[in-house]
């Protein structure tokens, strides 16, 4: 039987047979479909699956007529950071993203790309986003994380949650996540609208519920405000894993408990917030080939876009949705992942 030749999980080259190949692919999807009780993918979808992973060309691309729109999170830094490491200051480096890369929406963000240290130096920030918006053309969104551990002890005013844990100290854990909440929503709130009264066109949430279920309560709640006070902002939702974690375990958004939501349940509550645009993450294993990883990030995905009624932007990132956990990904595993989930999911943007 033919050897055809993929990655795993983690960039690594494997040769698989076609039997094997299509294991893959049906225990992807149907793992994704037990968690999340979602349907799984067709037959169909799976044969098409199949084709793009057996495909010998090195790198495959969607059909004419199926492009979509590229959006970034932290594009001002990536390249310096992970891939190039050529010192660019972030404006040039979003006009490369623009004028070599493609992109269709940009992203404008300080390094540490959280708002609790943004908000100290907000009036920069404000410099170089005016700046920006003289040298390029696209939509200008600004971005930033939630990033809730930020504000624990000894750095920020709240006791850490992590610590009080094992101490068996659950109701005090409980009650330094609700006052780290408190802090976020209002560095948020504030960070924002800066960014959006200096000519910002939107505001880019990443990594959302990466602290857990009161990260992604603090996002919807700045989201709200910021929706009650610039009606036309446009604001990007991107999540850090596929379901919420219950690090709080108790607290609601709309009477729905955030822990454990899947992407099409977060989607919904990120739409009562006020959120234009979703990116759903979902986290690869790295002991599974891509193809097992692709077929379960797209059976989540097409979930999503199933319910949704804004534009949905899959996290197609390093580690997430079929793409490898690598610095730099190899570029047959990345074409494959996109194309895949653009030409299945039918979603609006990667």
């Amino acid at each position: 039987m033919q050897k055809i030749y993929t990655r795993m999980g983690d960039g690594s080259g494997v040769e698989l047979s076609e039997s094997e190949l299509k294991r893959d692919l049906e225990e992807g999807t149907k793992d994704a479909a037990e968690r999340a009780k979602v349907s799984p993918l067709s037959q169909d979808e799976l044969a098409y699956l199949f084709d793009v992973y057996s495909d010998p060309a090195r790198f495959v691309g969607v059909d004419h007529g199926n492009e979509v729109i590229f959006s970034y999170d932290n594009g001002s830094y990536k390249s310096k950071e992970d891939l190039t490491e050529i010192p660019l200051y972030g404006v040039q480096e979003a006009q490369v993203y623009e004028k070599f890369l493609g992109a269709d929406i940009l992203d404008l963000g300080q390094i540490d790309y959280s708002f609790k240290p943004v908000k100290a130096i907000a009036t920069f920030e404000q410099q170089a986003l005016e700046y920006a918006l003289l040298v390029t053309t696209v939509p200008m969104f600004y971005g930033a994380q939630p990033n809730l551990g930020s504000y624990t002890q000894p750095d920020g005013p709240c006791a850490n949650p992590m610590e009080l844990l094992p101490q068996g100290k659950i109701a005090e854990a409980r009650a330094a996540q609700e006052e780290m909440m408190e802090h976020a929503v209002r560095d948020m709130v504030y960070v924002g609208s800066a960014m959006y009264e200096s000519g910002a066109d939107g505001l880019n949430f990443d990594t959302v519920g990466a602290a857990g279920d009161i990260d992604f309560l603090a996002t919807l709640r700045a989201i709200e405000i910021l929706k009650k006070k610039y009606p036309q902002m446009a604001m990007m939702v991107g999540m850090a894993g596929e379901f919420v974690l219950g690090m709080h375990g108790e607290v609601t958004y709309d009477g729905v408990r955030l822990a454990g939501l899947y992407p099409h349940k977060q989607i919904a509550l990120a739409e009562k917030a006020g959120a234009t645009i979703f990116g759903p993450a979902v986290n690869i294993n790295t002991d599974k080939s891509c193809a097992w990883n692709a077929a379960r990030a797209i059976t989540f995905v097409k979930a999503c876009v199933e319910v949704s009624h804004i534009p949905v932007h899959a996290n197609m990132g390093m580690g997430l949705c079929g793409i490898p956990m690598a610095d730099c990904p190899p570029v047959d595993a990345v074409s494959r992942a996109s194309k895949a989930m653009v030409e299945i999911t039918r979603l609006d943007g990667l």
